[in-house]
């Protein structure tokens, strides 16, 4: 069994770095057209992922090993739930303006911090449950808008069905966090990683009879450098929940709101809306409001390590 090293700011560095190179590959996809087949646009996002994943593992001399599992029924739980996470959040990620799908997103590390405390037993503080409760209000205030849109039919209808993707999407991705939190007690990083894009890119595959596009050079790249994003963003994911707990990585998906913001306005002409202004607040709030308990714990380890000892 491979044992679990803990230092949670390593955990909290990968998790950051993580959220950029996801953002840059959500870019891509959002580039690539809203026209695609979720399942065609799944398949590049999981195939081409492959190369990187094993040009790294290569690199390390652990791609023979990385092969090797113990536990292949929790390789195919977790690949079964990434995959239906990723077709949903794609279909939104394409029928939604940018920073909304990632402000919808957000309902993610709330999702994993509730199922971690669930389903995992971590300790789940105040200051945690406090962030927890901020953010649901800031997803429900995005969400409501699209959801109402249902009756106007047409495109924004299309927008109501991408909003109730995404956030079902957060659902299934609380679910697969969990799952890969379970597999890196006994399983390698390098494993994890691989059988999930294996497993994701036959499971994708099953949708090419339902009508995938011949897609033109330009767009068929973009979905190529998806897919390279999503395999490095893939391992630094998987590897930072090795370094720390679930629920204490969590908040910090809310990273990529003021870079999303940034992309958003430059790369789509998207102008953030007072709803969006309203999220970035709350997201705000949520990182003080943990920021100001990591410093209450670090003034604590401060104060014991300098009171005499009798």
């Amino acid at each position: 069994m491979h044992s679990v090293l803990r230092n949670p700011m390593r955990g909290i560095a990968l998790k950051v770095s993580s959220v950029v190179v996801f953002l840059a590959m959500q870019t891509f996809i959002k580039l690539a057209g809203s026209d695609i087949p979720p399942g065609q646009v799944t398949f590049c996002r999981s195939f081409f992922a492959l190369f990187p994943i094993m040009a790294y593992l290569a690199y390390n001399r652990q791609l023979r090993a990385a092969f090797y599992t113990a536990n292949p029924i929790g390789h195919l739980k977790r690949g079964t739930i990434g995959i239906l996470s990723m077709a949903f959040g794609f279909y939104g990620l394409l029928h939604l303006p940018l920073p909304e799908a990632i402000a919808l997103g957000y309902a993610l590390p709330l999702v994993a911090v509730i199922f971690a405390a669930v389903f995992l037993g971590e300790t789940v503080r105040i200051y945690r449950w406090s962030a927890v409760l901020v953010g649901i209000v800031g997803v429900a205030i995005v969400s409501w808008p699209k959801l109402t849109l249902f009756r106007d039919g047409g495109m924004e209808a299309e927008q109501a069905v991408g909003a109730l993707c995404v956030l079902f999407s957060a659902v299934l991705g609380g679910m697969a966090m969990i799952q890969v939190r379970r597999l890196v007690e006994e399983e390698k990083t390098a494993t994890i990683v691989l059988y999930f894009s294996i497993t994701a890119s036959v499971f994708s595959l099953a949708s090419l009879p339902f009508g995938w596009l011949i897609l033109p050079w330009p767009t068929a790249l973009y979905l190529i450098a998806a897919g390279f994003c999503g395999g490095v963003a893939q391992i630094l994911l998987t590897e930072s929940y090795r370094h720390a707990d679930v629920s204490t990585i969590a908040p910090f998906e809310y990273t990529s709101i003021l870079l999303g913001g940034i992309v958003a306005y430059f790369v789509f002409g998207d102008v953030p809306s007072v709803t969006m202004l309203i999220v970035i607040v709350i997201a705000a709030g949520i990182f003080i409001i943990y920021r100001e308990h990591q410093l209450g714990i670090e003034q604590r380890e401060a104060r014991k390590a300098t009171t005499p000892q009798a």
